[in-house]
């Protein structure tokens, strides 16, 4: 039987032992977890989580591989990937390659034969924290030495944001949307490119004066990894553009929308990151399940006179979920509508979004 060679170390001492995969590399990242029950690729290639190592609540992974067409990114970042079991034998026609060759490629390290389920409640009672995956020799206070001397990043957008300006179009276009990329998910573009949108994906520091020259029917802000107030040159960027164009965004988007407005941000105990999460939109009381993953919530109190109105409520803590100023037809969600992996309850929103650029050209 295969020795165990690898272990993740919690700042509070905590140690996992387990099997490597992946890249056999350290690495110090902030611990949270995923419930879903598919989509490890998805998670891999979500830019969201860089820095980031993933707990997957599901036992079992890596069992269909890694497809050429599920990827949410070119490049994966995410920190790391915390495993029950590892198959490294997929069973699935449409697999080109293991999550194990997939990490490995990516310079990822990926650990196996851990008790996710001890692990998670750990996560859940006392908060997302800092770990480091090294190898089980170790020793504990040299692991956590490290942990304690590794800055914690603030330019995680800036490194998986575009570094210059790209097109993805579609066929009889209606709508030209410029894009924020913050760290994009692939499936945003797919999404806008299906409601007949021309998208025109720019780096996250593109000023308001140079997006309005491009003459955009609409403007969308994308998801994106870590603190929402590091992210100041695009909440200028949509201070320059309210009122002047439909605004919409997701996820940091949306949290970026509160701060522009005046808003406030704070960060969750553990966070959101899963399929099954259930929100309540206020309109009309319907119940979405949505696909999330977010570390920070917009403070509801602090948008106050703000302009924006909550739309949508998390049922599990009762935390925004959406927001809205109709009169400047901006609005916003935290979670995300284009799923990949999750459900597709939401893909109404990418609808609103064309309405309320059609409402638009007709007032221009």
């Amino acid at each position: 039987m295969r020795a165990m060679d690898r272990k993740i170390v919690l700042e509070d001492g905590a140690v996992y032992p387990g099997y490597g995969f992946g890249a056999m590399t350290d690495r110090v990242c902030e611990i949270v977890f995923n419930t879903a029950m598919v989509g490890y690729q998805e998670v891999v290639s979500d830019p969201s989580y860089t820095d980031q190592m993933v707990v997957m609540t599901y036992p079992l992974i890596g069992n269909y591989g890694i497809t050429d067409d599920d990827f949410e990114c070119k490049n994966p970042s995410i920190g790391g990937m915390i495993v029950c079991d590892y198959n490294d034998a997929p069973s699935n026609f449409r697999y080109t390659k293991t999550l194990s060759e997939l990490l490995e490629e990516n310079g990822i390290p990926g650990i196996s034969g851990v008790d996710t389920r001890k692990l998670t409640r750990s996560i859940r009672d006392l908060g997302s924290r800092r770990v480091i995956i090294t190898s089980i020799d170790t020793p504990v206070d040299e692991a956590q030495h490290i942990l304690a001397s590794t800055p914690i990043p603030h330019d995680q957008v800036s490194r998986v944001s575009s570094k210059k300006r790209w097109y993805s179009r579609t066929s009889n276009p209606r709508f030209n949307v410029v894009a924020v990329d913050c760290g994009m998910k692939l499936n945003i573009i797919r999404s806008l490119n299906r409601f007949g949108c021309n998208v025109t994906v720019v780096p996250y520091d593109t000023p308001a004066e140079e997006i309005a020259f491009m003459k955009p029917d609409g403007v969308f802000f994308s998801n994106g990894p870590g603190d929402p107030e590091d992210v100041r040159p695009v909440i200028e960027t949509i201070r320059g553009l309210r009122g002047k164009y439909p605004l919409f965004g997701i996820c940091l988007g949306h949290q970026m929308i509160a701060l522009a407005y005046g808003g406030s941000t704070y960060k969750l105990k553990f966070g959101h990151r899963g399929g099954n999460h259930p929100v309540m939109r206020l309109t009309d009381g319907k119940i979405e399940i949505t696909s999330q993953n977010h570390s920070y919530a917009v403070d509801e109190a602090s948008l106050a006179g703000s302009g924006l109105v909550v739309t949508h409520r998390n049922l599990l803590d009762g935390t925004v979920e959406g927001m809205e100023c109709a009169g400047e037809r901006v609005f916003s969600v935290q979670y995300h509508p284009e799923s990949a992996p999750g459900p597709e309850d939401s893909v109404y929103l990418f609808e609103k979004f064309v309405e309320n650029m059609k409402e638009g050209a007709k007032n221009a």
